[in-house]
């Protein structure tokens, strides 16, 4: 059976986890921080400033190069960004995880935790980026409608990366190292208690 992480040459891990908002990025990214014991970092809150202030391109950039950069031992990175990083992320990843379970699952996810958000009982993606009401549900920057547009959009976009960089399908064999883990749970539980096994198993 193929190891659930690939690393480096050395025993390192640098995890980039892709995916639509609500997907379970995060949540995922926690998990194997504390199994594989190496630091996990948020895009979002290397992008967003206090009150919403975007981090300018440039610098958000070189935020991102010395965040890998501070990290040789291994890093957990979560968050897209393409349009601002490129592949600068991808290309220094040992292992891209893309969680792609089906919208009727995450969405749901999206609603709850946007409302706990609204009321306190959640921390923001980035701290001082509080959501209102008035933003959430009348607003095109809306968490929800960028959710609801962009599942198409980060299906193509995966897809596209799978044929490209995919484990056991990607047309450049010798980079390949992206994993899809789709379905209602059970693929992505079991895949985690892979890791486990493989941490335990050194």
């Amino acid at each position: 059976m193929e190891r659930p992480l690939i690393g480096d040459s050395q025993g390192r891990y640098r995890i980039h986890i892709v995916g639509n908002s609500g997907t379970g990025k995060s949540t995922v990214a926690k998990k194997l921080s504390q199994i594989l014991d190496i630091p996990y970092v948020s895009l979002d809150s290397l992008f967003w400033r206090p009150n919403w202030e975007e981090t300018p391109h440039a610098e958000f950039k070189a935020l991102v190069s010395k965040t890998m950069n501070d990290n040789p031992n291994g890093w957990i990175i979560d968050g897209n960004y393409q349009n601002h990083v490129g592949k600068l992320v991808q290309d220094t990843a040992t292992d891209i995880i893309w969680l792609d379970p089906p919208f009727l699952l995450y969405f749901p996810r999206v609603l709850v935790r946007t409302f706990l958000r609204l009321i306190g009982l959640e921390t923001p993606c980035s701290p001082g980026c509080k959501e209102s009401f008035r933003e959430v549900l009348f607003s095109r920057n809306s968490i929800l409608c960028w959710c609801w547009c962009d599942h198409r959009v980060h299906r193509e976009r995966g897809g596209n990366r799978m044929k490209e960089i995919g484990l056991g399908v990607g047309s450049d064999v010798e980079n390949q190292r992206m994993r899809r883990l789709g379905g209602w749970g059970k693929e992505l539980s079991e895949w985690i208690k892979r890791v486990e096994s493989m941490v335990r198993g050194r």
